[in-house]
């Protein structure tokens, strides 16, 4: 007869392998969606970029990975716990190219002029104020440079005008990619692309500063 224990303990370690295949799983679409970022967004081996809104540094710490240590990632967030992960996340991939940031809901706080590229994924929706985000963030960004807006449309019906305070929950959780062409235009950028599939349910907004 075989142990009471036994049944248990093959339950555990099934579960145990199928979170570290989720785990790898997720890695992979990660490892992949930076690949992607760095391509479309043109960074080089010495490139500087900011992840703004960066959370937990997830996608800044990829691609300060895959850029090297010549390359420049900043990682900015809100909130200080999150600044505290990205700090250890760095710490522990034995980054040297990261460098963390508080942010501001209405400004990046970053150096002007000191970006080839910036990316806001999952947050655009949340600026309570696009219109100084956008003037700060094209500000932060050099001629020519880069910014990737990521993002995913509401559920509820056609694009509409939705104004800020209403994006970040309920039914009209999200923003529309229209919407985020018209205020990257109306704040000076220019539209490189709109890729309406990125990633899963994300679209992505491509725009750049005049140069």
């Amino acid at each position: 007869m075989l142990p009471t224990w036994l049944p248990a303990l093959a339950i555990a370690l099934t579960l145990v392998v199928q979170q570290t295949s989720k785990a790898e799983q997720a890695h992979a679409r990660l490892v992949d969606e930076v690949t992607r970022l760095v391509q479309v967004l043109e960074l080089h081996s010495d490139s500087v970029l900011a992840d703004v809104g960066a959370g937990s540094g997830e996608v800044t710490i990829e691609v300060a990975r895959q850029l090297g240590p010549k390359s420049r990632v900043y990682g900015t967030d809100i909130n200080q716990d999150r600044l505290t992960e990205i700090r250890a996340a760095a710490g522990k991939a034995g980054l040297t190219n990261v460098t963390v940031l508080e942010g501001d809901p209405n400004r990046t706080n970053l150096p002007d002029g000191c970006c080839d590229a910036l990316i806001v994924r999952h947050v655009y929706h949340h600026f309570a104020d696009p219109p100084a985000m956008n003037a700060s963030i094209l500000r932060a960004l050099k001629p020519g440079g880069r910014f990737a807006v990521m993002d995913f449309q509401p559920d509820k019906g056609p694009a509409r005008d939705v104004p800020p305070p209403k994006r970040g929950s309920g039914d009209d959780h999200g923003v529309y990619r229209e919407t985020v062409v018209a205020e990257l235009q109306a704040a000076g950028f220019e539209i490189v692309q709109v890729l309406p599939g990125w990633l899963g349910n994300l679209f992505m907004v491509l725009a750049r500063k005049p140069s």
